[in-house]
Protein backbone atom coordinates (compact mmCIF):
# COMPACT_ATOMS: atom_id res chain seq x y z
CA UNK A 1 0.00 0.00 0.00
CA UNK A 2 1.42 3.61 -0.80
CA UNK A 3 2.51 5.94 1.55
CA UNK A 4 1.18 9.32 1.56
CA UNK A 5 2.24 12.05 -0.66
CA UNK A 6 5.93 14.02 -0.11
CA UNK A 7 6.17 17.61 -1.99
CA UNK A 8 9.24 19.17 -3.07
CA UNK A 9 10.08 22.96 -2.87
CA UNK A 10 13.08 23.95 -4.38
CA UNK A 11 15.66 26.47 -3.34
CA UNK A 12 16.65 27.84 -6.22
CA UNK A 13 18.27 31.14 -4.27
CA UNK A 14 20.46 29.23 -1.94
CA UNK A 15 22.06 27.54 -5.23
CA UNK A 16 23.01 31.00 -7.15
CA UNK A 17 23.36 32.48 -3.90
CA UNK A 18 26.48 30.27 -2.80
CA UNK A 19 28.42 33.17 -4.99
CA UNK A 20 27.62 34.85 -1.78
CA UNK A 21 27.87 38.44 -3.61
CA UNK A 22 25.80 38.84 -6.67
CA UNK A 23 22.70 37.14 -8.02
CA UNK A 24 21.24 36.71 -11.53
CA UNK A 25 19.70 39.88 -13.39
CA UNK A 26 16.11 39.37 -13.04
CA UNK A 27 15.51 38.70 -17.06
CA UNK A 28 17.73 35.61 -16.40
CA UNK A 29 15.43 34.78 -13.11
CA UNK A 30 12.33 35.22 -15.48
CA UNK A 31 14.00 33.12 -17.93
CA UNK A 32 14.34 30.14 -16.08
CA UNK A 33 10.54 30.37 -14.24
CA UNK A 34 8.75 28.53 -17.38
CA UNK A 35 11.44 25.77 -17.18
CA UNK A 36 11.20 25.51 -13.70
CA UNK A 37 7.55 25.18 -13.49
CA UNK A 38 7.50 22.69 -16.14
CA UNK A 39 9.48 20.62 -14.67
CA UNK A 40 5.47 19.93 -12.59
CA UNK A 41 7.34 18.26 -9.13
CA UNK A 42 7.42 21.30 -6.77
CA UNK A 43 4.43 22.71 -5.12
CA UNK A 44 6.88 25.49 -3.35
CA UNK A 45 9.86 27.56 -4.59
CA UNK A 46 11.97 30.05 -2.19
CA UNK A 47 12.71 32.86 -4.36
CA UNK A 48 13.63 35.23 -1.81
CA UNK A 49 15.06 36.61 1.55
CA UNK A 50 18.29 36.12 3.51
CA UNK A 51 21.08 37.83 1.41
CA UNK A 52 18.94 38.41 -1.92
CA UNK A 53 17.84 42.19 -1.14
CA UNK A 54 21.46 42.93 -0.36
CA UNK A 55 23.26 41.36 -3.08
CA UNK A 56 20.88 43.01 -5.63
CA UNK A 57 21.50 46.17 -4.07
CA UNK A 58 25.35 45.38 -4.19
CA UNK A 59 24.85 44.37 -7.98
CA UNK A 60 23.05 48.01 -8.61
CA UNK A 61 19.89 46.51 -9.42
CA UNK A 62 16.53 47.12 -7.57
CA UNK A 63 15.00 44.00 -5.21
CA UNK A 64 12.11 44.90 -5.08
CA UNK A 65 11.41 44.57 -9.07
CA UNK A 66 13.34 41.20 -8.44
CA UNK A 67 10.47 40.00 -6.44
CA UNK A 68 7.76 40.76 -8.25
CA UNK A 69 8.94 39.64 -11.64
CA UNK A 70 10.72 36.34 -10.16
CA UNK A 71 7.31 35.82 -7.77
CA UNK A 72 4.95 36.68 -10.47
CA UNK A 73 5.06 33.38 -12.68
CA UNK A 74 4.98 30.66 -9.60
CA UNK A 75 2.14 32.78 -8.87
CA UNK A 76 0.31 32.34 -11.78
CA UNK A 77 1.42 27.93 -12.15
CA UNK A 78 -0.11 28.09 -8.64
CA UNK A 79 3.11 27.14 -6.76
CA UNK A 80 3.60 28.91 -3.28
CA UNK A 81 6.86 31.03 -3.12
CA UNK A 82 8.69 31.60 0.33
CA UNK A 83 11.26 34.11 1.51
CA UNK A 84 14.03 33.63 3.97
CA UNK A 85 14.11 36.13 7.21
CA UNK A 86 16.13 36.24 10.37
CA UNK A 87 14.38 37.13 13.38
CA UNK A 88 15.32 40.12 15.12
CA UNK A 89 17.93 40.25 12.16
CA UNK A 90 15.25 40.15 9.40
CA UNK A 91 17.11 40.68 6.27
CA UNK A 92 20.66 41.70 7.21
CA UNK A 93 23.04 40.57 10.28
CA UNK A 94 22.25 43.24 12.90
CA UNK A 95 19.23 43.80 15.12
CA UNK A 96 16.37 45.43 12.91
CA UNK A 97 13.69 47.89 14.65
CA UNK A 98 10.35 45.99 14.80
CA UNK A 99 8.32 48.57 12.83
CA UNK A 100 10.69 48.35 9.75
CA UNK A 101 10.44 44.25 10.49
CA UNK A 102 6.41 44.56 10.32
CA UNK A 103 6.84 46.54 7.18
CA UNK A 104 8.86 44.10 5.75
CA UNK A 105 6.05 41.29 5.84
CA UNK A 106 3.58 43.59 4.16
CA UNK A 107 5.77 44.64 1.33
CA UNK A 108 7.14 40.77 0.74
CA UNK A 109 3.15 39.60 0.54
CA UNK A 110 2.25 42.94 -1.62
CA UNK A 111 5.29 41.25 -4.02
CA UNK A 112 4.07 38.12 -4.24
CA UNK A 113 5.58 35.99 -1.24
CA UNK A 114 3.42 33.74 0.19
CA UNK A 115 5.46 31.94 3.37
CA UNK A 116 7.78 33.53 5.83
CA UNK A 117 10.28 31.36 6.82
CA UNK A 118 11.46 33.04 10.18
CA UNK A 119 14.59 31.78 11.94
CA UNK A 120 16.36 33.28 14.87
CA UNK A 121 20.50 32.09 15.23
CA UNK A 122 19.76 31.65 18.85
CA UNK A 123 16.34 29.80 18.87
CA UNK A 124 15.29 32.50 20.90
CA UNK A 125 11.12 32.33 20.91
CA UNK A 126 10.98 36.15 22.05
CA UNK A 127 12.54 37.09 18.75
CA UNK A 128 10.38 34.84 16.57
CA UNK A 129 7.58 35.98 18.28
CA UNK A 130 7.82 39.26 16.45
CA UNK A 131 8.25 37.58 13.15
CA UNK A 132 5.02 35.56 13.84
CA UNK A 133 2.83 38.20 14.45
CA UNK A 134 4.20 40.44 11.61
CA UNK A 135 4.00 37.80 9.00
CA UNK A 136 0.50 37.19 9.99
CA UNK A 137 -0.60 40.83 10.37
CA UNK A 138 1.01 41.21 7.09
CA UNK A 139 -1.02 38.47 5.60
CA UNK A 140 1.58 35.89 4.98
CA UNK A 141 1.90 32.17 6.02
CA UNK A 142 3.88 32.06 8.98
CA UNK A 143 6.87 29.42 8.99
CA UNK A 144 9.25 29.29 12.39
CA UNK A 145 12.13 27.42 11.26
CA UNK A 146 14.46 25.75 14.13
CA UNK A 147 18.25 26.61 14.07
CA UNK A 148 19.21 22.57 13.86
CA UNK A 149 22.87 21.77 14.97
CA UNK A 150 24.08 18.81 17.50
CA UNK A 151 25.15 19.58 20.93
CA UNK A 152 24.64 18.71 24.40
CA UNK A 153 22.35 20.59 24.76
CA UNK A 154 19.92 20.79 21.60
CA UNK A 155 17.81 18.23 22.51
CA UNK A 156 14.13 16.99 21.46
CA UNK A 157 13.35 18.73 24.50
CA UNK A 158 14.67 22.02 23.81
CA UNK A 159 13.29 22.14 19.97
CA UNK A 160 9.70 20.72 21.64
CA UNK A 161 9.87 23.21 23.94
CA UNK A 162 10.08 26.47 21.32
CA UNK A 163 7.95 24.90 19.07
CA UNK A 164 5.24 24.80 21.89
CA UNK A 165 5.85 28.43 21.82
CA UNK A 166 5.38 29.39 18.71
CA UNK A 167 2.71 27.34 17.89
CA UNK A 168 1.02 29.49 20.69
CA UNK A 169 2.27 32.43 18.79
CA UNK A 170 0.71 31.49 16.00
CA UNK A 171 2.66 29.87 13.82
CA UNK A 172 1.34 27.80 10.50
CA UNK A 173 4.33 25.80 9.71
CA UNK A 174 7.61 24.61 10.99
CA UNK A 175 10.46 23.84 10.08
CA UNK A 176 13.75 22.20 10.43
CA UNK A 177 16.60 24.20 9.26
CA UNK A 178 19.91 21.94 8.77
CA UNK A 179 21.99 24.89 7.54
CA UNK A 180 24.90 23.00 8.13
CA UNK A 181 23.79 19.41 7.62
CA UNK A 182 25.15 18.15 10.61
CA UNK A 183 21.60 16.78 11.98
CA UNK A 184 21.49 12.88 12.83
CA UNK A 185 18.77 11.05 11.02
CA UNK A 186 17.37 9.25 13.82
CA UNK A 187 17.72 12.51 16.06
CA UNK A 188 15.55 14.64 12.92
CA UNK A 189 13.00 11.74 12.96
CA UNK A 190 12.37 11.91 16.37
CA UNK A 191 11.86 15.74 16.09
CA UNK A 192 9.65 15.34 13.42
CA UNK A 193 7.69 12.79 14.88
CA UNK A 194 7.02 14.37 18.31
CA UNK A 195 5.86 18.23 16.25
CA UNK A 196 3.40 15.92 14.46
CA UNK A 197 2.01 13.47 17.38
CA UNK A 198 1.41 16.99 19.15
CA UNK A 199 0.38 19.49 16.53
CA UNK A 200 -0.75 16.91 13.67
CA UNK A 201 -2.12 20.10 11.73
CA UNK A 202 1.39 22.05 11.80
CA UNK A 203 2.75 21.34 8.32
CA UNK A 204 6.53 20.41 8.71
CA UNK A 205 8.98 21.14 6.45
CA UNK A 206 12.75 19.90 5.90
CA UNK A 207 15.50 21.91 4.79
CA UNK A 208 18.69 19.92 4.92
CA UNK A 209 22.60 21.66 3.47
CA UNK A 210 24.61 18.01 2.06
CA UNK A 211 27.82 19.15 3.01
CA UNK A 212 28.58 16.32 5.41
CA UNK A 213 26.66 13.79 3.87
CA UNK A 214 23.88 13.19 6.01
CA UNK A 215 21.01 14.52 4.00
CA UNK A 216 19.67 12.11 2.26
CA UNK A 217 19.49 9.64 5.32
CA UNK A 218 17.74 12.74 7.05
CA UNK A 219 15.43 13.46 4.60
CA UNK A 220 14.19 9.62 4.33
CA UNK A 221 13.96 9.72 8.28
CA UNK A 222 11.94 12.77 8.57
CA UNK A 223 9.63 11.64 5.60
CA UNK A 224 9.02 8.35 7.60
CA UNK A 225 8.44 10.51 10.57
CA UNK A 226 5.56 12.82 8.17
CA UNK A 227 6.93 15.55 7.31
CA UNK A 228 5.25 17.68 4.50
CA UNK A 229 7.51 19.26 2.07
CA UNK A 230 11.10 18.61 1.54
CA UNK A 231 13.68 21.35 -0.12
CA UNK A 232 15.44 20.42 -2.81
CA UNK A 233 18.14 21.42 -5.85
CA UNK A 234 18.97 20.75 -9.33
CA UNK A 235 22.28 20.98 -11.38
CA UNK A 236 24.52 22.18 -11.80
CA UNK A 237 24.60 23.91 -8.40
CA UNK A 238 23.04 20.54 -6.44
CA UNK A 239 24.90 18.33 -4.25
CA UNK A 240 28.32 20.29 -2.98
CA UNK A 241 27.58 22.07 0.04
CA UNK A 242 24.35 23.48 -0.84
CA UNK A 243 21.06 20.79 -0.94
CA UNK A 244 20.48 17.24 -2.97
CA UNK A 245 19.10 16.87 -6.25
CA UNK A 246 15.33 16.70 -6.51
CA UNK A 247 16.03 13.17 -8.93
CA UNK A 248 17.78 11.31 -6.16
CA UNK A 249 15.57 12.08 -3.41
CA UNK A 250 12.50 11.88 -5.51
CA UNK A 251 13.46 8.58 -6.38
CA UNK A 252 14.71 7.44 -2.85
CA UNK A 253 11.40 8.14 -2.00
CA UNK A 254 9.55 6.42 -4.72
CA UNK A 255 10.91 3.33 -3.47
CA UNK A 256 10.19 3.95 -0.33
CA UNK A 257 6.64 3.67 -1.15
CA UNK A 258 6.08 7.43 -0.80
CA UNK A 259 3.83 9.61 -3.72
CA UNK A 260 6.09 11.69 -5.37
CA UNK A 261 4.93 13.82 -8.54
CA UNK A 262 6.41 13.07 -11.69
CA UNK A 263 9.25 15.11 -13.15
CA UNK A 264 9.90 16.17 -16.56
CA UNK A 265 13.31 15.82 -17.70
CA UNK A 266 13.66 17.92 -20.26
CA UNK A 267 12.36 21.03 -18.33
CA UNK A 268 15.30 19.62 -16.19
CA UNK A 269 17.39 19.70 -18.42
CA UNK A 270 16.26 23.19 -19.41
CA UNK A 271 16.54 24.46 -16.10
CA UNK A 272 20.16 22.88 -15.72
CA UNK A 273 21.54 24.83 -19.36
CA UNK A 274 20.13 28.18 -18.07
CA UNK A 275 21.42 28.38 -14.68
CA UNK A 276 25.18 27.18 -16.16
CA UNK A 277 24.46 30.21 -18.79
CA UNK A 278 24.15 33.21 -16.08
CA UNK A 279 27.31 31.65 -13.82
CA UNK A 280 28.73 31.35 -16.94
CA UNK A 281 28.06 34.80 -17.86
CA UNK A 282 29.26 36.28 -14.35
CA UNK A 283 28.09 34.68 -11.53
CA UNK A 284 30.35 31.59 -11.91
CA UNK A 285 33.36 34.23 -10.71
CA UNK A 286 32.48 34.69 -7.48
CA UNK A 287 31.52 31.17 -6.79
CA UNK A 288 34.37 29.48 -4.88
CA UNK A 289 35.09 25.82 -6.55
CA UNK A 290 34.99 24.11 -3.16
CA UNK A 291 31.32 25.00 -2.82
CA UNK A 292 30.74 21.65 -5.31
CA UNK A 293 32.79 19.23 -2.47
CA UNK A 294 31.07 17.67 0.15
CA UNK A 295 33.31 17.19 3.10
CA UNK A 296 33.09 15.02 6.41
CA UNK A 297 35.58 17.70 8.23
CA UNK A 298 32.15 19.62 8.66
CA UNK A 299 30.52 17.55 10.51
CA UNK A 300 33.19 18.21 13.77
CA UNK A 301 33.26 21.65 13.35
CA UNK A 302 29.38 21.62 12.59
CA UNK A 303 30.32 25.10 9.96
CA UNK A 304 27.78 25.75 7.05
CA UNK A 305 28.75 24.83 3.72
CA UNK A 306 27.44 28.28 2.53
CA UNK A 307 29.82 30.30 4.42
CA UNK A 308 33.23 27.94 3.30
CA UNK A 309 33.88 30.41 -0.05
CA UNK A 310 34.21 33.11 2.42
CA UNK A 311 36.02 31.38 5.42
CA UNK A 312 38.46 30.02 2.66
CA UNK A 313 38.96 33.71 1.35
CA UNK A 314 39.76 34.70 5.07
CA UNK A 315 42.00 32.37 5.62
CA UNK A 316 44.39 33.10 2.56
CA UNK A 317 43.99 37.12 3.67
CA UNK A 318 45.54 35.16 6.71
CA UNK A 319 47.93 32.92 5.75
CA UNK A 320 50.84 35.43 4.36
CA UNK A 321 50.72 36.82 7.97
CA UNK A 322 50.54 33.55 9.91
CA UNK A 323 53.22 32.13 7.71
CA UNK A 324 55.56 35.65 8.44
CA UNK A 325 55.12 34.92 12.19
CA UNK A 326 55.80 31.26 11.58
CA UNK A 327 59.29 32.07 9.57
CA UNK A 328 60.45 34.25 12.55
CA UNK A 329 59.92 31.48 15.16
CA UNK A 330 62.04 29.10 12.71
CA UNK A 331 58.66 27.33 12.51
CA UNK A 332 57.45 25.95 8.84
CA UNK A 333 55.32 27.62 6.97
CA UNK A 334 51.53 26.16 7.10
CA UNK A 335 49.34 25.49 3.53
CA UNK A 336 45.81 26.41 3.17
CA UNK A 337 44.36 23.16 3.99
CA UNK A 338 46.58 22.77 7.28
CA UNK A 339 45.24 26.24 8.29
CA UNK A 340 41.88 25.11 7.63
CA UNK A 341 41.81 22.02 9.88
CA UNK A 342 43.47 24.12 12.59
CA UNK A 343 40.74 26.24 12.31
CA UNK A 344 38.02 23.55 12.28
CA UNK A 345 40.05 22.18 15.57
CA UNK A 346 39.56 26.28 17.01
CA UNK A 347 35.83 26.28 15.93
CA UNK A 348 34.96 23.08 17.77
CA UNK A 349 37.10 24.81 20.96
CA UNK A 350 35.42 28.01 21.18
CA UNK A 351 31.46 26.95 19.78
CA UNK A 352 30.55 25.47 23.11
CA UNK A 353 32.88 27.88 25.09
CA UNK A 354 30.31 30.79 23.81
CA UNK A 355 27.29 29.19 24.43
CA UNK A 356 25.82 26.65 21.77
CA UNK A 357 24.82 29.48 19.66
CA UNK A 358 23.65 27.35 16.17
CA UNK A 359 25.79 27.89 13.82
CA UNK A 360 23.49 29.99 11.53
CA UNK A 361 23.87 33.43 10.24
CA UNK A 362 24.92 35.69 11.78
CA UNK A 363 26.26 33.61 14.42
CA UNK A 364 28.31 31.08 12.95
CA UNK A 365 30.34 34.21 11.54
CA UNK A 366 31.03 35.28 14.98
CA UNK A 367 31.90 31.72 15.88
CA UNK A 368 34.71 31.34 13.38
CA UNK A 369 35.75 34.87 13.44
CA UNK A 370 36.48 34.20 16.70
CA UNK A 371 38.07 31.34 16.10
CA UNK A 372 40.31 32.87 13.43
CA UNK A 373 41.52 35.27 15.41
CA UNK A 374 42.21 33.00 18.49
CA UNK A 375 44.19 30.89 15.82
CA UNK A 376 46.33 33.90 14.73
CA UNK A 377 47.13 35.42 17.92
CA UNK A 378 48.19 31.80 19.49
CA UNK A 379 50.05 31.24 16.52
CA UNK A 380 51.67 35.03 16.88
CA UNK A 381 52.10 34.04 20.33
CA UNK A 382 49.62 36.29 21.98
CA UNK A 383 46.57 35.04 24.55
CA UNK A 384 43.23 32.96 22.98
CA UNK A 385 40.29 35.58 23.20
CA UNK A 386 42.98 38.65 22.94
CA UNK A 387 40.64 40.01 20.08
CA UNK A 388 36.82 39.36 20.03
CA UNK A 389 34.65 42.32 17.89
CA UNK A 390 31.75 44.15 19.26
CA UNK A 391 29.00 42.39 17.14
CA UNK A 392 30.37 38.81 19.16
CA UNK A 393 30.24 40.37 22.41
CA UNK A 394 26.58 41.75 21.37
CA UNK A 395 25.92 38.26 21.34
CA UNK A 396 28.21 37.32 24.42
CA UNK A 397 26.27 39.79 26.37
CA UNK A 398 22.53 38.96 25.34
CA UNK A 399 21.98 41.83 23.14
CA UNK A 400 20.65 39.70 20.71
CA UNK A 401 18.73 37.02 22.46
CA UNK A 402 19.66 33.94 24.87
CA UNK A 403 22.38 31.63 24.41
CA UNK A 404 21.32 28.25 24.35
CA UNK A 405 24.24 26.70 26.88
CA UNK A 406 25.94 28.65 29.34
CA UNK A 407 29.28 30.41 28.83
CA UNK A 408 32.29 29.06 29.63
CA UNK A 409 33.65 31.21 33.19
CA UNK A 410 36.51 32.16 31.27
CA UNK A 411 34.49 34.68 29.22
CA UNK A 412 32.40 35.95 32.19
CA UNK A 413 35.66 36.70 33.65
CA UNK A 414 36.30 38.26 30.33
CA UNK A 415 33.65 40.44 30.21
CA UNK A 416 33.88 41.66 33.88
CA UNK A 417 37.84 42.28 33.52
CA UNK A 418 36.22 45.15 30.38
CA UNK A 419 32.92 46.07 32.53
CA UNK A 420 30.55 44.98 29.91
CA UNK A 421 27.19 43.50 31.04
CA UNK A 422 25.13 41.45 31.04
CA UNK A 423 21.76 41.70 30.15
CA UNK A 424 18.61 39.50 30.26
CA UNK A 425 15.81 41.56 28.76
CA UNK A 426 13.48 41.50 25.50
CA UNK A 427 16.74 42.10 22.26
CA UNK A 428 13.42 43.85 20.45
CA UNK A 429 13.43 46.45 23.66
CA UNK A 430 17.01 47.40 22.43
CA UNK A 431 15.99 48.57 18.94
CA UNK A 432 13.17 51.40 19.22
CA UNK A 433 11.20 51.82 16.29
CA UNK A 434 13.28 54.21 12.99
CA UNK A 435 10.90 55.04 9.88
CA UNK A 436 9.85 58.25 10.54
CA UNK A 437 13.58 58.45 10.20
CA UNK A 438 13.47 56.84 7.29
CA UNK A 439 10.59 58.26 6.08
CA UNK A 440 12.06 62.20 6.74
CA UNK A 441 15.56 60.68 4.77
CA UNK A 442 12.91 59.66 1.73
CA UNK A 443 11.50 63.65 1.99
CA UNK A 444 14.65 65.21 2.31
CA UNK A 445 16.24 63.09 -0.67
CA UNK A 446 12.84 63.72 -3.13
CA UNK A 447 12.91 59.74 -3.46
CA UNK A 448 9.39 57.72 -3.74
CA UNK A 449 8.50 55.83 -1.24
CA UNK A 450 7.60 53.19 -4.24
CA UNK A 451 4.58 50.66 -4.79
CA UNK A 452 3.47 49.44 -1.27
CA UNK A 453 6.15 51.51 0.32
CA UNK A 454 8.74 48.82 -0.73
CA UNK A 455 11.65 51.52 -1.76
CA UNK A 456 11.05 52.99 2.05
CA UNK A 457 11.86 49.80 3.15
CA UNK A 458 14.87 48.80 1.22
CA UNK A 459 16.88 51.96 2.72
CA UNK A 460 15.69 51.59 5.79
CA UNK A 461 16.58 47.92 5.77
CA UNK A 462 20.04 48.58 3.66
CA UNK A 463 20.52 51.92 3.79
CA UNK A 464 24.13 51.99 3.24
CA UNK A 465 23.29 49.68 0.41
CA UNK A 466 20.22 51.10 -0.93
CA UNK A 467 21.99 54.59 -1.00
CA UNK A 468 24.91 53.15 -3.30
CA UNK A 469 22.60 51.49 -5.51
CA UNK A 470 20.82 54.97 -5.91
CA UNK A 471 23.82 56.73 -6.42
CA UNK A 472 25.35 54.49 -9.41
CA UNK A 473 28.19 53.45 -6.91
CA UNK A 474 27.20 49.97 -6.72
CA UNK A 475 26.78 49.24 -10.41
CA UNK A 476 30.36 50.86 -11.81
CA UNK A 477 32.10 48.68 -8.67
CA UNK A 478 30.46 45.41 -9.78
CA UNK A 479 31.61 46.53 -13.33
CA UNK A 480 35.00 46.99 -12.33
CA UNK A 481 35.37 44.16 -10.38
CA UNK A 482 34.25 41.81 -12.64
CA UNK A 483 36.51 42.94 -15.42
CA UNK A 484 39.25 42.52 -13.04
CA UNK A 485 38.11 38.72 -12.50
CA UNK A 486 37.35 37.91 -15.86
CA UNK A 487 41.00 39.52 -16.84
CA UNK A 488 42.69 37.41 -13.68
CA UNK A 489 40.40 34.48 -15.32
CA UNK A 490 41.95 35.08 -18.73
CA UNK A 491 38.70 35.50 -19.99
CA UNK A 492 38.25 36.44 -23.94
CA UNK A 493 38.09 40.52 -24.52
CA UNK A 494 34.72 41.35 -25.74
CA UNK A 495 35.18 44.11 -28.40
CA UNK A 496 32.12 46.22 -28.59
CA UNK A 497 31.68 47.05 -32.60
CA UNK A 498 30.05 50.68 -33.70
CA UNK A 499 26.63 50.19 -34.74
CA UNK A 500 26.16 50.34 -38.65
CA UNK A 501 22.95 52.40 -39.41
CA UNK A 502 20.48 51.00 -41.77
CA UNK A 503 17.31 52.30 -43.42
CA UNK A 504 14.14 51.17 -41.29
CA UNK A 505 11.22 49.20 -42.94
CA UNK A 506 8.14 47.82 -42.22
CA UNK A 507 7.71 44.09 -42.05
CA UNK A 508 3.88 43.13 -42.05
CA UNK A 509 4.31 45.86 -45.40
CA UNK A 510 6.39 43.61 -46.88
CA UNK A 511 4.65 40.96 -45.85
CA UNK A 512 1.18 42.11 -47.46
CA UNK A 513 2.84 43.21 -50.43
CA UNK A 514 4.66 40.26 -51.42
CA UNK A 515 2.55 37.00 -49.28
CA UNK A 516 4.04 34.53 -51.40
CA UNK A 517 7.55 35.10 -50.33
CA UNK A 518 9.62 31.92 -50.95
CA UNK A 519 11.39 30.97 -47.47
CA UNK A 520 15.31 30.83 -47.21
CA UNK A 521 17.17 29.08 -44.75
CA UNK A 522 20.15 30.53 -43.26
CA UNK A 523 22.53 27.62 -43.87
CA UNK A 524 25.76 29.45 -41.74
CA UNK A 525 25.70 31.38 -38.37
CA UNK A 526 26.29 35.11 -39.46
CA UNK A 527 24.18 35.01 -42.62
CA UNK A 528 21.33 36.89 -43.88
CA UNK A 529 19.52 35.38 -46.28
CA UNK A 530 16.50 36.33 -48.30
CA UNK A 531 14.74 36.17 -51.84
CA UNK A 532 12.42 38.24 -53.27
CA UNK A 533 10.01 36.54 -55.98
CA UNK A 534 8.83 39.69 -57.78
CA UNK A 535 9.49 40.97 -61.74
CA UNK A 536 10.49 44.28 -60.61
CA UNK A 537 14.13 44.26 -58.40
CA UNK A 538 13.60 47.60 -57.33
CA UNK A 539 10.61 46.55 -55.43
CA UNK A 540 13.53 44.59 -53.28
CA UNK A 541 14.20 46.15 -49.04
CA UNK A 542 16.79 48.36 -49.99
CA UNK A 543 19.59 47.23 -47.92
CA UNK A 544 22.24 49.61 -50.14
CA UNK A 545 23.54 46.98 -52.45
CA UNK A 546 22.23 45.95 -55.94
CA UNK A 547 19.23 42.75 -56.08
CA UNK A 548 18.29 41.10 -59.32
CA UNK A 549 14.85 39.22 -59.05
CA UNK A 550 14.93 36.15 -57.55
CA UNK A 551 18.81 36.99 -55.37
CA UNK A 552 19.71 35.78 -52.68
CA UNK A 553 21.19 38.34 -50.47
CA UNK A 554 23.82 37.12 -48.18
CA UNK A 555 27.03 38.54 -46.33
CA UNK A 556 25.64 40.25 -43.49
CA UNK A 557 28.73 40.70 -41.93
CA UNK A 558 28.65 43.77 -44.25
CA UNK A 559 25.72 45.51 -42.36
CA UNK A 560 25.47 43.89 -38.76
CA UNK A 561 29.30 43.27 -37.70
CA UNK A 562 28.74 39.69 -37.57
CA UNK A 563 26.82 39.47 -35.19
CA UNK A 564 25.15 35.79 -34.74
CA UNK A 565 21.22 35.27 -36.35
CA UNK A 566 18.91 32.76 -36.56
CA UNK A 567 16.30 31.91 -38.56
CA UNK A 568 12.69 30.96 -37.37
CA UNK A 569 11.11 27.90 -37.55
CA UNK A 570 9.30 28.50 -40.50
CA UNK A 571 12.17 30.06 -41.91
CA UNK A 572 10.35 33.57 -43.25
CA UNK A 573 11.80 35.25 -40.89
CA UNK A 574 15.44 36.15 -38.95
CA UNK A 575 15.84 37.07 -35.68
CA UNK A 576 19.42 39.19 -34.74
CA UNK A 577 20.64 38.65 -31.53
CA UNK A 578 21.99 41.93 -30.45
CA UNK A 579 21.51 45.23 -31.12
CA UNK A 580 22.18 46.63 -34.49
CA UNK A 581 20.30 49.54 -36.33
CA UNK A 582 18.06 52.32 -35.80
CA UNK A 583 15.48 50.89 -33.25
CA UNK A 584 16.43 47.61 -33.39
CA UNK A 585 16.45 46.16 -29.54
CA UNK A 586 18.34 42.88 -28.70
CA UNK A 587 16.11 40.09 -30.02
CA UNK A 588 13.93 41.61 -32.19
CA UNK A 589 13.06 40.36 -35.36
CA UNK A 590 14.29 42.62 -37.99
CA UNK A 591 14.55 40.99 -41.13
CA UNK A 592 12.36 40.05 -43.51
CA UNK A 593 10.81 39.25 -46.35
CA UNK A 594 12.17 36.02 -47.94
Amino acid sequence: MAKREIKFSLVYRDMWQSSGKYVPRVDQLVEVAPAIISMGCFDRVETNGGAFEQVNLLFGENPNKAVRAWTAPFHKAGIQTHMLERGLNALRMNPVPLDVRELMFRVKKKQGTDIARSFCGLNDHRNLKGSVEGAKKGGMISQVALSITHSPVHTVAYYMDIVDKVVAYGADEICLKDMAGIGRPTFLGELVSDIKKKYPHIKVQYHGHTGPGFSPASMLEVARAGADYLDVAVEPLSWGKVHPDVITIREMLRADGFLVKDLNMDAYMEVRRLTQKFIDDFLGYWINPTNREMTSLLVGCGLPGGMMGSMMADLKGFQSAINAAQRSHGRPEMSLDTLMVKLFEEVEYVWPRLGYPPLVTPFSQYVKNTALMNLFNMLSDKPRWSTIDKDTWGMILGHMGRLPGPLAPEIVALAKEKGLEFTTGNPQDNYPDELPKFRAMMDQEGWDYGEDEEELFELAMHERQYRDYRSGVAKERFNTELASLKAKAGAPIVVSRPVVEMPSFDIDHYLQQYPSATPVQVPVKGQLLWQVDVDDASAAPTVGIAVKAGDVVARVQTWYGMEEVHAAVDGRYVAVLGKQGAGVVKGEIIALIQ
